[in-house]
């Protein structure tokens, strides 16, 4: 049987979200490209690598943000996922390892390692984290510290375009942060229809009391699982 072809509203900031639609496209989705956040890289940064062994990116975005604002390369990478991951080789780093999931796992997969490490982590991430991963890797015995790289603000969405994307089957979901924009957007337009498809049950929890049709979010926080849900869920 033929999946019938669906209208996924993709919130997630750019240039990630041209990713994402991309990937909806190959399952043979139409794409409905519409952030609700915008990334703003910090310009003035002071990068410090004084005795730091390894650099801990949770996101695509920090990547990007350091790589504007310091050449090395060399250092020891640990991402939090693929994306990440392939963001890192990207941008020029050779030694990337991936966790494949959560701030809790890379705290684990970099605690494993703690053994060769010469001295601490650094978490280039945005002002406000999704979650601790210093704290994690403060459990794991790991020495660490973090350095704000980037900051996430609301896009405005023109009111009509939004009286269209609650129309449509789904809408993807990839932070807390989305997901609260999300959750303001439809105090003003209800979607009793539209099923919320999120990377993870922490993405969810702002959606708890949104008038809305189902949710869903994938057992690990991984795109491509998050993709399959497209076809999954009624």
């Amino acid at each position: 049987m033929a999946r019938r072809r669906q209208k996924i509203w993709i919130t997630r900031a750019q240039p990630g979200a041209d990713a994402t639609a991309e990937r909806v496209r190959a399952l043979g989705h139409e794409a409905l490209i519409a952030p609700l956040l915008a990334v703003q890289a910090l310009p003035d940064v002071a990068v410090d690598l004084g005795g730091v062994a390894a650099l801990a990116f949770t996101s695509a975005n920090g990547v990007r943000a350091f790589a504007d604002l310091c050449a090395e390369r060399a250092i020891r990478v640990f991402a939090v996922g693929a994306v990440t991951a392939q963001a890192a080789r990207a941008a020029g780093f050779k030694l990337v390892l991936s966790a494949d999931g959560n701030v809790e796992a890379l705290a684990e997969g970099i605690g494993q390692r703690r053994g060769e490490l010469r001295g601490a982590v650094l978490h280039l991430g945005a002002a406000e984290l999704a979650g601790d991963l210093v704290g994690a890797l403060e459990k794991q015995r790991v020495v660490a510290r973090s350095l704000t790289v980037y900051e996430t603000v609301l896009a405005p969405v023109d009111p009509e375009a939004v009286a269209q994307l609650v129309l449509a089957d789904a809408v993807l979901l990839h932070s807390p942060r989305a997901a609260q924009a999300l959750a303001a957007v439809l105090k003003a337009y209800p979607a009793p229809k539209l099923r919320a498809l999120g990377l993870s049950k922490a993405v969810m929890k702002p959606l708890a009391r949104a008038k809305i049709g189902g949710r869903a979010y994938p057992s690990m926080p991984l795109e491509g699982a998050l993709l399959n849900l497209i076809d999954r869920t009624p």
